[in-house]
């Protein structure tokens, strides 16, 4: 059965995730299951707490749900070098119906581990770069929401709860 996404205003997406430090049967079946919730909700980046595990694990495949071709699985990862600065419009499993312009580095070097317990390094540009700044903040419990203005976070805001009242009624 796919991982369900949790969606904000959820507290646990606002909530820092801890390390991974033994890679059990559990952390790898776990990247399988964010992987086919990654990609049976047609996204190209999930973060542990998105699937409401507080582990720093993310899961990114630029080829999207379509390929399936290039499936990068990250424990612990973490941005060690930035450069630059591009502006993109984001979107997010867990935030719906909404997509800003955020502000994020232009490239990043990321180390993390794979499966395997093998270190891994990363130096990534363009979607890449912001796909992974973008999974990182999720596992410091920021979302791309906190990025955008105030006013534009009190719209969003505003629109979510109406959209939550209306399905009450419905």
């Amino acid at each position: 059965m796919t991982k369900k996404i949790i969606t904000y205003p959820d507290p646990v997406l606002a909530k820092k995730a801890t390390r991974i430090d033994d890679i059990t049967s559990g952390v790898v079946a776990l990247a399988s299951d964010m992987a086919e919730a990654m990609y049976a909700n047609q996204g190209i980046g999930l973060a542990a707490n998105q699937v409401g595990e507080l582990v720093r694990l993310v899961t990114v495949d630029l080829s999207g749900p379509e390929k399936r071709e290039e499936l990068l699985v990250l424990l612990n990862p973490e941005i060690v070098e930035r450069e630059g600065e591009t502006e993109t419009e984001e979107g997010c499993l867990s935030v719906r119906n909404y997509r800003a312009n955020v502000v994020r580095s232009e490239k990043v070097r990321v180390k993390g581990v794979d499966l395997s317990g093998r270190d891994v390094c990363l130096d990534a540009e363009g979607l890449l770069a912001v796909c992974l700044q973008h999974e990182i903040d999720h596992l410091d419990g920021t979302l791309f929401i906190d990025h955008v203005s105030r006013l534009k976070r009190a719209l969003y805001d505003k629109r979510l709860k109406k959209w939550d009242r209306k399905a009450e009624d419905d």
